[in-house]
């Protein structure tokens, strides 16, 4: 009696388990920048920088990351090894100087987040030449060799986005990480044209002049031209390499509704379209990028712009590609939830990311700040909305074959552990290819279904995973999928196991 009634509880055990994750998805991009811009690194000895590395990405693998966006380029440099921009000064402290001993910054992520069964997405600055605070430029670098192709703003250099061999600069940049890197993602942020300045203007009047091919709106032409490196930038990534995402991250307001009564948000500040000549929706609804992240860094009820606002926002707008939001994790715990005082925003914010069907995931920024859990973030966000494993959101515009079945699933005991193995299925290119493997767990009497999440337990590159031991008696059916490089599933492979 004793014994029925202990496996009673465990698989009640189990299924409460199960019913706390219900509302988890299958499928979401949960994902965190590391930025090097701040210097957090510079000067940094490379095995204490390793180590500071390996640390965030252990914690944010514990948090529920399954992605990182490392930026390798600030301003025409690089935090990779290449032979085409200097080494940057927020790895060595010295542009051109290169670290020592010598080391691959990119090629160590994407190794650590490979092992941990998480993406890396590259991100890079495609305009900036050189930040405010940077006194001193390499003789390589591109605003020195051409400084007929850069413009000065408030302190600042910027790659002219009208000019086509600046265009074709940033794309062979592009194309040298893709091809040399196996990353899962290129993306960029928000700078394209400057962040205005007051009393500055931007000096490209000239440049519209002599060649603003028949656009008479100075506005228009440098969206046009912004609109053609876009463009360029995604043909570019995905002529060498089909699979890596292409995402942008553009700042969180696109239009407000005095600008724009019909598209507009009811916000009150700076604009994509208008003030940085970004035309982020014709993006999307072209399908120029693969995923699009705004960054909506304020909190609910911010007089100008209120999240809640936007968020609704860029789910009724931007549906035509997986959307993402960027989330401030230091603001989002300093200010209390409008309906409870007692808590700050994560359970609002994570509420509304639920409630909208065309938010697919979460961008925190930044990485340290998540790492560091302060206002208890990562532990909430674990314990409430990211405790189980989930796959990459569905990208079926890239490709959707997926990898046949896997064969031979057996379970053997094994120095008194319980080990499901399987043999990897043979593909013939990056879409049947099988890359990783999802693995769920049903108890005896449930229905293996594999439409939700809730009880997929594990994502891994081996082919085979270690099973818990409940009693040795309790019945449960484990279901195997081989995912390709974008997660397209193959079909479902069963095997019933006491536990």
């Amino acid at each position: 009696m004793k014994k029925q009634l202990l496996r009673v509880l465990l698989v009640i055990s189990f299924l409460t388990s199960a019913a706390a994750s219900l509302a988890q998805p299958k499928r979401e991009f949960r994902a965190a920048w590391i930025q090097c811009v701040n210097g957090q690194f510079m000067n940094m000895p490379a095995q204490t920088m390793q180590n500071t590395l390996a640390r965030q990405l252990d914690m944010l693998q514990q948090t529920g990351c399954n992605a990182i966006i490392f930026q390798v380029r600030a301003e025409c440099d690089a935090l990779y090894a290449n032979a085409k921009e200097p080494w940057s000064r927020f790895l060595t402290g010295e542009q051109g100087k290169a670290p020592t001993p010598l080391w691959d910054p990119l090629q160590w992520m994407v190794e650590q987040c490979h092992r941990r069964n998480m993406e890396l997405h590259a991100w890079i600055n495609p305009y900036r030449a050189k930040t405010k605070f940077t006194k001193q430029l390499d003789a390589g670098h591109i605003a020195i060799k051409h400084p007929e192709r850069v413009f000065p703003y408030d302190g600042q250099m910027i790659l002219n986005p009208a000019l086509q061999e600046n265009r074709d600069y940033i794309c062979d940049i592009i194309a040298d990480i893709v091809s040399r890197y196996d990353i899962d993602g290129l993306h960029m942020d928000d700078y394209f044209y400057p962040y205005p300045a007051a009393g500055q203007t931007i000096p490209d009047a000239v440049c519209f002049s002599r060649d603003n091919n028949g656009i008479k709106d100075i506005g228009d032409w440098r969206r046009y031209n912004v609109n053609l490196f876009v463009k360029q930038a995604g043909e570019t990534i995905h002529k060498i390499k089909p699979w890596v995402k292409f995402g942008i991250s553009p700042f969180g307001i696109y239009r407000n509704k005095q600008s724009d009564p019909h598209n507009g948000s009811r916000t009150n500040g700076l604009q994509n379209y208008d003030d940085l000549y970004a035309d982020v929706l014709l993006w999307v609804n072209n399908g120029w990028i693969d995923y699009c992240v705004p960054q909506l860094y304020w909190q609910i009820g911010h007089t100008a712009a209120d999240y809640e606002e936007l968020i609704c926002w860029w789910n009724r707008h931007c549906s035509k590609r997986p959307l993402y939001i960027g989330e401030d994790v230091e603001r989002t715990v300093k200010y209390p939830d409008p309906k409870n005082g007692n808590t700050h925003q994560l359970n609002a914010k994570m509420s509304l990311h639920n409630r909208l069907p065309n938010v697919k995931g979460t961008v925190l920024w930044y990485a340290k700040a998540a790492v560091d859990n302060i206002g208890n973030y990562s532990t909430l966000l674990h314990e409430n909305y990211w405790k189980n494993p989930v796959l990459q959101p569905s990208m079926t515009f890239l490709s959707d074959k997926a990898p046949k079945k896997v064969k031979k699933v057996k379970v053997l005991d094994i120095d008194s552990h319980t080990v499901l193995f399987w043999t990897a299925p043979q593909g013939n290119d990056w879409q049947t290819a099988p890359c990783q493997y999802a693995v769920y767990a049903f108890p005896q009497g449930e229905k293996a279904d594999l439409k939700s999440g809730r009880h997929l337990v594990a994502i891994t590159g081996d082919t085979f995973i270690r099973l818990p031991h409940v009693n040795g008696k309790t019945k449960y059916t484990y279901v195997i999928t081989a995912l390709n490089r974008i997660h397209n599933e193959s079909k479902a492979v069963k095997k019933k196991v006491r536990l």
